[in-house]
């Protein structure tokens, strides 16, 4: 038996610390699916498993731990950034401005609050009490990227193995943070006096009044000699507009033409087109007529169907919903957008990019055609494009490591491994294909990565936490960390929250999605999403989710460069 008893004892050994690290995620993934009340903590609960491993002695080397720590914070939030950045610049555009700038309040209150619960609550002469408040902050607004940014900037305050183990704060605020969240979304309804089903009829008649081209459908005859012999392809790229011929009628023929088939004169074709761009287009076809082959027409109609399309046509890269004409031109609706797992609003203003899946209805046919304009080349995409990542993980950590003098810090700023590849990653996302880069990775490998990085780092932080869990935070000040927590969550929701709804008339739903996203916790978002039918959370969640959790990371690190030094 002394080579079990080695296994968890000798803490040098590779078998021991792989060991290790596998019960405690193992642990701490399978307890967090628990639900209590509906609601679960998720992989978070990692954490508290490696919590509980430090605080009974098994743990791993402090120079390992710190590199696994380190690599994990990397690795998730550079797929975090590669995940934001194609959506990150638009969501500033029109009534994302709005919303933006409530979620940044957002942000800046939540500090704001933390810093007025230290003063009121915490011994201001503790130097350890303020880094403290930092993790209690990060546990209150469910942010580990943040976390893993304080903890960083932490070790270059006070040098490596002396910061404070930010982590006790952090697991003892997370818990009511979730439930915080939840229950200040809830209590802006009653402060409003909202009334749900008087929301979603709002929703109904905003979606009736969506200002996308009306479709026009017509029978025209041939006329134009110019036309004669040339393909449809060939008539469309002449045109400069978009249109759908479905049915071609030729010598007592009907059939459904394709973009080579040759026009001839007297032929009666049938287009679907922009109701803006009909009359340009009879002009340059021909006359309107009665379609003479009206039964053949009937049965020949395409039935229903629903299709999940990727966009792996590169001419489809940046285009918007809107400039497509999806609706009016080609007779189908664009339901639902994926990207990277996030859900998005099919907007308008929607811009496609590489990966986009697309959930399409409408009559098969025309279902096909767009399939074709979109590319829909699954095997395309499934090559890993791991040198992008690599590649752009150096970039970050360089850029991370520029030392930025500023007058007044007595060391200077540096955006570190957390802000560094996060900022290179949506940069990457956004503009990688302008310079060869592949930025694409499947949604399962992006979040296979994604957890792979965030498990690495919770574990890591739990286990060197648990040593000190029980004098910090039990014998300590872990009931103060607990309540000024749910201070912290639930203040800046009911303000933030009742202006948006009071002063510029947002859509409850929309708030809701917005608040998920300002403190980028899926369980809220889950509950939003049961809340209504329609898209609204969606919306106001993807909206603001890039830029809040880019501010929540890169406010980590001011806050303590700045205050705790």
């Amino acid at each position: 038996m002394d080579w079990l008893i080695n296994l968890f004892t000798t803490q040098d050994s590779v078998a021991h610390i792989a060991l290790l690290y596998s019960l405690v995620i193992a642990v701490g993934v399978l307890l967090g699916k628990i639900k209590i009340g509906g609601i679960s903590l998720g992989v978070t609960f990692v954490l508290f498993a490696g919590i509980v491993a430090g605080h009974v002695g098994f743990t791993a080397p402090t120079p390992i731990l710190s590199f696994l720590q380190d690599f994990g914070l990397i690795l998730f939030v550079f797929c975090i950034g590669l995940q934001v950045g194609p959506g990150f610049f638009e969501s500033f555009k029109k009534g994302g401005v709005t919303l933006n700038l409530l979620a940044t309040a957002t942000v800046l209150l939540n500090v704001l609050v933390m810093f007025a619960c230290y003063y009121i609550f915490f011994d201001t002469s503790n130097r350890v009490n303020l880094p403290m408040m930092v993790g209690t902050l990060y546990g209150a607004v469910t942010n580990t990227p943040g976390l893993g940014a304080a903890n960083e900037a932490l070790t270059s305050v006070f040098g490596a193995g002396k910061a404070p183990q930010i982590a006790n704060g952090y697991a003892c605020a997370y818990p009511l943070g979730v439930l915080g969240i939840i229950g200040a979304t809830i209590a802006i309804r009653y402060i409003t006096r909202t009334n749900l089903k008087e929301e979603e009829e709002k929703l109904n008649e905003a979606e009736e009044e969506n200002p996308h081209a009306k479709p026009h459908a017509m029978t025209l005859k041939v006329t134009n000699a110019y036309i004669a012999g040339r393909t449809l392809q060939e008539i469309s790229d002449f045109l400069n507009r978009d249109i759908v011929c479905t049915h071609l009628f030729h010598d007592g023929e009907l059939t459904t033409p394709l973009k080579d088939t040759v026009f001839e004169m007297g032929d009666e074709a049938h287009i679907v087109c922009a109701e803006a761009d009909a009359e340009a287009i009879k002009a340059f076809i021909g006359p309107e007529v009665e379609a003479s082959w009206k039964e053949a027409d009937e049965k020949s109609k395409s039935p229903l169907v629903s299709k999940r399309i990727i966009v792996t046509n590169p001419k489809m890269n940046g285009k918007t919903l809107g400039k497509m004409h999806f609706s009016s031109v080609y007779g189908v609706n664009v339901t639902r957008i994926s990207r990277q797992g996030m859900d998005l609003f099919a907007s308008r203003d929607h811009h496609f990019h590489i990966g986009d899946r697309v959930l399409v209805v409408g009559p098969e046919d025309n279902v096909n055609r767009v399939a074709d304009l979109m590319g829909n080349s699954v095997k395309s995409l499934n090559a890993p494009n791991i040198a992008t990542i690599f590649i752009g993980i150096i970039i970050g950590i360089l850029f991370g490591s520029i030392p930025l003098a500023i007058p007044g810090m007595p060391v200077p700023l540096k955006l570190g491994i957390a802000g560094g590849p996060l900022i290179i990653a949506i940069l990457i996302g956004r503009f990688g294909y302008r310079i060869k880069l592949v930025t694409y990775t499947t949604t399962s490998a992006n979040m296979m990565l994604r957890e792979i990085g965030l498990v690495l780092f919770l574990a890591s932080v739990g286990i060197k936490a648990g040593a000190g869990f029980w004098e910090t935070v039990v014998a300590g000040d872990g009931l103060k960390y607990v309540y000024t927590g749910f201070i912290i969550t639930v203040v800046p929701i009911l303000i933030i929250g009742t202006i948006a709804r009071l002063k510029y008339k947002f859509n409850y739903f929309t708030i809701m999605g917005m608040i998920a996203g300002t403190y980028t916790d899926p369980p809220a978002l889950a509950y939003a999403n049961a809340s209504c039918s329609k898209e609204a959370p969606a919306v106001g969640y993807s909206t603001v989710y890039p830029l809040s959790m880019f501010l929540r990371i890169f406010a980590a690190q001011i806050i303590v460069l700045f205050f705790c030094s």
